[in-house]
């Protein structure tokens, strides 16, 4: 066997009595009595899935465990129990039917505890609503870690049989193969715990709320099967949950694949890494959706190999909403999380650019030819690259539900990803009922119907929007480029056709957003959760490029705005990311996300975790870029911010979006504007009183103050909301 290079530190850590971050006491998980108490490791009890849970007894010191009675709904469950650590016994208690089941732990003549648990089909939904119908499975379609198919579904919700494979990494080939007892390629890894352990990964796959779920670790068949008693000797105790990024596409359908689970990287360190095809944003571009299926993925992964003692989400693009949002609305899924090409969430400094992206290449390529030259449009626009413009407008097919033919692609819509079944059901004039691909009807159970066209309400809006303003006032347009363009950029209607007015957002899908966290608001767990951000820089790219790195500095923003502070957030700009020699930065960062968890556990600091976050953070992990113009990259210490000071800023500028330079903050939170009346000092012109005329008519109620929040004032309502069925914490 060939040992596989390995640069980070080990830490070792023991099984029995392991804290962990990751515990669900401090949301109702547990129940005492004097010394004895039940605790729900799998999940939230109010949540639970499949009919079955992980559950913790402990007694105190003084108790006899073995005269102990633990029964489920009456039922004698005790045989379930094993002994994990002293005075703690734990047991995957199954046989719940949907529903309310009572557990119940006692002793003759002492201390009895119950825990009351609710549990729902293993197929879901749980906190999301109703399920999408249409639902395209796609069991068939996916491929396992063996390159074998996964073979056709069960029923109506795309269940498949759970299994379990192995493969190993070849040491000649570098490559996954399929395993084998005898094979003798096998290289090595060696763990965060300092074990030296065989390359062989045990692969479970099985589908969970209408997803395929993967979760892999080292692991040696030749040794016991790991369970919650049981660790594998190449587990670290840790988990990773992969994302995959995208939009556009994720809809009606399971998905072919999962955020990758054979991380090489990630396997030889020795996390665990799990993931799930809808919480791929090309399959699923919900992020309740993909906060629903992170919660019963995680649950299916503590009882088939216990708690682990912290969870990292990770993911680029698309990936990072899902890591955003989910540690945001339902702390305690992930203690930290590790995010790149990121944006704040989908719902607002996304759409909101790719809206007006779209408005902008509509208005000088078809209404306005000409009156302004590329360098001006892009001005307007805020952009790095001319490019963008495009680029973007063709990402607003996200919004867009309707496709035609022939039409250029910045000008498309209803995508469905080449799916045949699914093109054939897509909405148009002619099948007014068919499917509508859009971020909006996707998300309905939260958004509700627009009576006045039936379908999903839209929280969008660009009522006194004054684009290009910034511009106007730095004097590279006119007066009269500017009056143009605001009087005939327009909006949308509900089929994301131009129209002459400006589109006004829905009020309750405005409120709705804002209250259950659609749009980001930082202020829930996100607050004290370790968050490490890092790109690769594109915003000048000549085709233009969605992940322009304001958007990170907008994330930063409303974490400053909701708490006072950004002391939990680090960014990382123009690293080698990878784990080996030659590209070992996102190695090292994955290693310092480590320390920064493992110290908060082993810490006596005491206080609010957002402060105990920030003292736990390492020394050396701080605002940090790559200067690459030499014969080898300098790693440059300092901090990023949106105004693109200092090496890191003259390097890796930040450019703005075009609310911002109509005036907009960094947040970009605001989806509908207080609207106040015009105002001649916001110029750095003197319109005449033709033009000042002019404006009025433009803007008859009044432009954006842009320093009121938004118009509705909405605010997240807390965390751990439900959409459905669950009755816990439901909005309504």
């Amino acid at each position: 066997m060939t040992t596989r290079h390995r640069f980070l530190g080990a830490t070792a850590l023991a099984l029995a009595g392991l804290t962990t971050l990751s515990g669900c006491a401090a949301d109702g998980g547990l129940a005492s009595a004097s010394d004895l108490r039940i605790e729900s490791l799998s999940t939230r009890p109010w949540l639970v899935t499949g009919g079955d849970v992980l559950l913790a007894v402990e007694l105190g010191p003084e108790l006899d465990a073995s005269e102990l009675e633990i029964l489920a709904n009456g039922r004698d469950v005790k045989a379930s129990f094993r002994a994990a650590g002293t005075h703690r016994l734990l047991g995957l208690v199954d046989g719940l039917g949907d529903g309310t089941s009572t557990i119940e732990a006692r002793l003759p003549g002492g201390p009895e505890a119950a825990l009351e648990v609710t549990s729902y089909p293993i197929t879901g939904p749980i906190i999301s609503g109703p399920h999408e119908q249409p639902f395209l499975c796609q069991t068939e379609e996916f491929t396992l870690a063996t390159g074998e198919p996964l073979g056709p579904s069960l029923d109506a919700s795309c269940s498949v049989a759970t299994r379990v494979d192995y493969v190993y990494l070849s040491s000649t080939e570098a490559d996954f193969k399929p395993y084998a007892p005898g094979v003798s390629d096998v290289a090595q890894a060696r763990t965060l715990d300092g074990e030296i352990v065989p390359f062989i990964v045990r692969v479970q796959t099985g589908t969970v709320n209408r997803a395929i779920y993967q979760s892999a670790m080292l692991h040696d068949p030749a040794e016991p099967a790991p369970d919650p008693w049981t660790r594998s000797r190449g587990w670290n105790g840790k988990l990773v949950y992969t994302h995959g990024g995208g939009c556009r596409s994720g809809w009606y359908r399971q998905g072919g694949g999962t955020g990758e689970v054979l991380q090489e990287g990630l396997l030889e360190m020795g996390f665990a890494v799990t993931s799930a095809s809808l919480n791929v944003f090309g399959n699923n571009c919900n992020d309740l959706l993909a906060s629903e299926t992170h919660i019963m993925v995680k649950e299916r992964f503590v009882e088939s190999y216990g708690q682990p003692i912290y969870t990292i989400g990770t993911g680029g693009s698309g990936g990072s909403y899902q890591s955003h949002q989910t540690a945001d609305n339902y702390p305690g899924v992930f203690d930290g999380i590790i995010v790149s090409s990121s944006f704040p969430d989908v719902t607002s400094a996304t759409i909101f650019t790719l809206a007006d992206a779209r408005l902008l290449h509509h208005y000088f390529n078809e209404v306005a030819p000409g009156t302004f030259t590329q360098e001006q449009q892009r001005l307007v626009s805020g952009f790095g690259s001319w490019g963008s413009i495009a680029n973007l407008s063709a990402g607003a097919a996200r919004i867009d539900p309707t496709y035609e033919e022939g039409a250029p692609p910045e000008a498309q819509g209803a995508e469905v990803s080449g799916v045949e079944a699914l093109e054939a059901m897509r909405y148009s004039a002619s099948n007014p009922e068919g499917i509508r691909a859009t971020v909006y009807d996707h998300t309905v159970n939260v958004y509700g119907i627009d009576e006045s066209t039936g379908f999903a309400a839209r929280p969008l809006d660009n009522r006194g929007v004054q684009y290009g303003l910034a511009v106007l006032n730095s004097g590279e347009i006119g007066k009269e480029q500017f009056l143009a363009l605001n009087r005939d950029i327009g909006g949308f209607d509900a089929d994301l056709d131009h129209v002459p007015e400006r589109h006004r957002s829905d009020p309750g899908a405005t409120r709705r957003a804002f209250e259950s966290g659609r749009i980001l608001n930082g202020g829930g767990g996100l607050a004290s959760t370790p968050v490490i951000d890092y790109r690769s820089y594109t915003d000048d790219r000549p085709g233009g490029d969605i992940h322009m790195i304001v958007h990170q500095f907008t994330t930063r923003a409303r974490l400053e705005a909701a708490n006072g502070h950004a002391d939990n957030h680090v960014m990382a700009v123009g690293g080698r990311w990878g784990y080996t020699d030659d590209r070992p930065d996102l190695g090292v960062l994955f290693q310092q996300m480590d320390e920064w968890l493992m110290s908060l556990l082993d810490g006596d600091a005491q206080g609010p975790r957002s402060e105990r976050v920030a003292a736990a953070k390492p020394a050396a992990l701080v605002d940090q870029c790559w200067d690459t113009r030499g014969p080898e990259p300098v790693r440059v210490t300092q901090p990023l911010s949106y105004e693109s000071e200092g090496v890191c800023g003259e390097l890796y500028r930040a450019y703005p979006t075009p609310r911002q330079v109509a005036g907009s903050a960094l947040t970009n939170d605001i989806v509908s504007c207080t609207l106040r009346a015009l105002d001649p000092t916001d110029y750095e012109v003197t319109f005449t009183a033709a033009e000042w005329a002019e404006l009025e008519r433009i803007f008859p109620d009044g432009v954006c103050d842009w320093s009121q929040p938004d118009a509705h004032a909405a605010e997240l309502r807390g965390t751990w909301l439900s959409f459905g069925p669950s009755e816990v914490n439901r909005v309504r």
